[in-house]
């Protein structure tokens, strides 16, 4: 069929598969998908329509046609990695231990304990965090990726994305989120769980609360991420059985929903989190004392700390 063409989103920008029909079969896509970004075939981690949804392409010999996949739709295209390393191995309280296999649904029948995965405080740590429950790696490179979801989805939607929402007009704003030094928050959560179509829940150390955003969608899984005022973390199921972790569950999960509600309240407790608004602070890892949110955030940026501790 002349013209048949299939465009492709990744994390290095836009491509274009060329040379199908509708009858060619699931495995002719891979390989062409494959060859033009450089992803094993069997790491390949497809989403389609809107919200993106995986796309099931376990039939390897069934036809395009079959699979509703039509010339002129675009496909999101991710890496799907297996083996979760830790780049920054801390303790075995921190970090996934290596050469672990990641579920991506509810796979686990055995019971677990929510552990948090550190990622680097780089101004992205929500991005990275995303990508880590996502894939299963820490992977710094997904932040522009997802500034650039981010930035398209806003700018596609001027009515629901106002100046009173955003904060300042709304061609500003998707300028100022492509920055690589520019804080996600509350906005860019909900703007990655409508495009990704899955509920992120947030424990709040500071408040002691789980903020879910996209729950009101009723989609059908859900991550989790950890927020302590100033930086995100991961969150993933570490097996009391089994070698495998989980950073993936179905929202009628309400144990692992329990775990965290505790985890926010043991958090909060303990104090560990960052008041930023209401207390003086001091920098745990040059010892700086600073004041208020703005003084705490610049001191991140220049100096890449993000460890900070009240003053009484």
């Amino acid at each position: 069929m002349a013209g048949f063409a299939i465009k492709i989103k990744t994390k290095s920008g836009q491509l274009v598969v060329k040379g199908l029909t509708p009858r060619d079969s699931v495995s002719d896509l891979k390989q062409k998908i494959s060859s033009l970004t450089n992803i094993k075939e069997g790491c390949l981690h497809i989403l389609s329509g809107y919200p993106p949804k995986p796309l099931d392409l376990s039939v390897t010999n069934a036809t395009l046609e079959s699979k509703g996949i039509s010339s002129g739709d675009t496909l999101i295209v991710e890496e799907k990695q297996y083996n979760v390393v830790s780049e920054q191995p801390t303790n075995v309280q921190d970090s996934a231990p290596k050469g672990r296999r990641h579920i991506m649904e509810s796979e686990m029948g055995h019971p677990g304990i929510l552990m948090r995965k550190i990622v680097p405080a780089d101004n992205s740590c929500l991005f990275t965090s995303i990508g880590f429950v996502l894939s299963g790696k820490v992977d710094v490179e997904n932040s522009p990726f997802m500034r650039q979801i981010i930035a398209e989805c806003v700018a596609n939607d001027p009515d629901n994305y106002s100046e009173a929402i955003l904060g300042k007009p709304n061609p500003e704003y998707c300028h100022w989120i492509l920055k690589p030094d520019s804080w996600g928050g509350a906005i860019e959560l909900a703007v990655l769980s409508n495009f990704y179509g899955l509920e992120i829940a947030v424990v709040d150390t500071l408040n002691a609360i789980i903020n879910r955003f996209g729950e009101d969608q009723h989609y059908a899984q859900r991550v989790f991420l950890i927020f302590d005022g100033v930086h995100y973390d991961a969150l993933y199921l570490e097996p009391l059985e089994g070698d495998n972790i989980q950073t993936m569950f179905l929202t009628s999960d309400e144990n692992v929903l329990q775990q965290a509600e505790e985890l926010a309240q043991e958090a909060k407790s303990s104090k560990q989190y960052t008041d930023l608004g209401h207390f003086t602070l001091k920098c745990l890892v040059c010892q700086k004392l600073l004041t208020g949110q703005v003084q705490a955030q610049q001191h991140a940026r220049d100096t890449g700390h993000m460890n900070f501790g009240e003053v009484a």
